[in-house]
C-alpha cells in the first residue's frame, strides 16, 4: 500500500495529545485486539531559567484495519523549536512510510532521518538546538498486540513483564560511540565533574537536530520488537529527568500498585522532584488489561 494511501486511511482517533503549550497531565484509553489499554500522563518542569522543553505525544489513530496507539517524549536542548517539530512531524512521517505496516523498523529508520533532514534544512527557523526521542507505537491485529519501540538520546522505555523491569531503549551515552564520533572528526570530552559530552558540548551521541554538532552526530535510532502478552503489566516513557534519579526497577516497582495509569505518571514526577532531581521530568504510563 502506498504512503499516500495509509494516510488517507488514517481516521484520528485521537483520544489525547500533548504538547508543552497544553495540560500538564491527562489520560485517555481505548481497545486493541481486544485487550484494554489505558495511557496517562504528567509532566513537570526542571528548575532551569528556561521555558519548558520536554514536548510529549499520547494519542491512538487507525491505519487500514489496524488500530494504533502512538507515545513519545522529546526532550530538547537549546530551546523547544525541535521537539515541538518533532511532536508535530515524526508520527506522521512515519506512518506515511509505504511499509510501515510490512516492516515498521525499516519505516520508523527512513521516517527518523527524514525527519532529521527536514530540522536541519529548516535550521534558520527551528534554531540551532535539537532533541532527543523515545517513540513506542502499539500496532493491534486480530490476533495480537505488537509494540515497536525506537528511541535516540537518552529518553527511554521500561516495560514491566511480570513485576520485573526490562529497558526497550539504548541510552546514547558519548563514551559509548566515541570510537564513531573520533572517527568523523570529532571528540568526546570528560572533565571532572561533569558528564561525557561530545566535542565538550552535547551529553548525547545522538539527537535530532544540533546542526552545528551533526556532523560527529547521529540520528539513527535503536528499533526493538515487543509483544504484548500475558504476562506484559505496563510501559513508561520518561525523559532523562526521571532516569537520573531512579532506576528501571525502582520506577516499576513505585508504580506496581497504581490502577490508575494517570496517577502512576503523576507518581513518578514526584518521586523524581523528591529525590531532587533538577531537570524537565515528563512521564508517559500505559498500562495492559485483559
Amino acid at each position: 500500500m502506498a504512503g499516500k494511501e495509509i494516510l488517507h486511511k488514517v481516521k484520528d482517533k485521537v483520544k489525547d495529545a500533548f504538547s508543552s503549550s497544553g495540560p500538564e497531565t491527562g489520560k485517555g484509553k481505548t481497545k486493541l485486539s481486544g485487550k484494554r489499554v489505558k495511557h496517562g500522563y504528567h509532566l513537570v518542569k526542571g528548575k532551569s531559567n528556561h521555558p519548558m522543553e520536554d514536548y510529549l505525544v499520547a494519542e491512538y489513530r487507525q491505519v487500514g484495519e489496524h488500530d494504533l496507539g502512538l507515545f513519545a517524549i522529546f526532550d530538547g536542548h537549546l530551546g523547544h523549536t525541535v521537539p515541538d517539530f518533532l511532536r508535530s512531524h515524526l508520527f506522521n512521517n512515519i506512518l506515511s512510510e509505504p511499509e510501515f505496516l510490512s516492516d515498521p523498523e525499516t519505516a520508523i529508520r527512513n521516517a527518523y532521518q527524514l525527519t532529521d533532514q527536514k530540522i536541519l534544512e529548516n535550521a534558520a527557523e527551528l534554531g540551532r538546538g535539537g532533541s532527543t526521542a523515545v517513540t513506542a507505537i502499539l500496532i493491534g491485529s486480530d490476533k495480537s498486540v505488537k509494540l515497536v519501540v525506537a528511541n535516540v538520546g537518552d529518553s527511554r522505555a521500561v516495560i514491566s513483564k511480570n513485576g520485573v523491569a526490562k529497558q526497550l531503549s539504548v541510552d546514547h551515552e558519548p563514551n559509548m560511540e566515541r570510537q564513531t564520533i573520533e572517527q568523523k572528526g570529532g571528540f568526546v570530552s570528560n572533565l571532572p565533574g561533569d558528564v561525557p559530552r561530545v566535542d565538550g558540548q552535547l551529553a548525547v551521541a545522538r539527537a535530532f537536530g544540533d546542526r552545528s554538532l551533526k556532523k560527529h552526530l547521529s540520528s539513527d535510532p535503536y528499533v526493538i520488537e515487543e509483544t504484548i502478552d500475558e504476562y506484559t503489566d505496563f510501559l513508561i516513557l520518561a525523559s532523562d529527568g526521571l532516569w537520573k534519579v531512579m532506576s528501571n526497577q525502582e520506577a516499576v516497582d513505585a508504580i506496581k500498585d497504581c490502577k490508575d495509569a494517570q496517577a502512576a505518571a503523576k507518581h513518578l514526577t514526584e518521586q523524581a522532584v523528591n529525590r531532587k532531581s533538577k531537570d524537565d521530568i515528563s512521564v508517559i504510563v500505559v498500562k495492559f488489561l485483559c
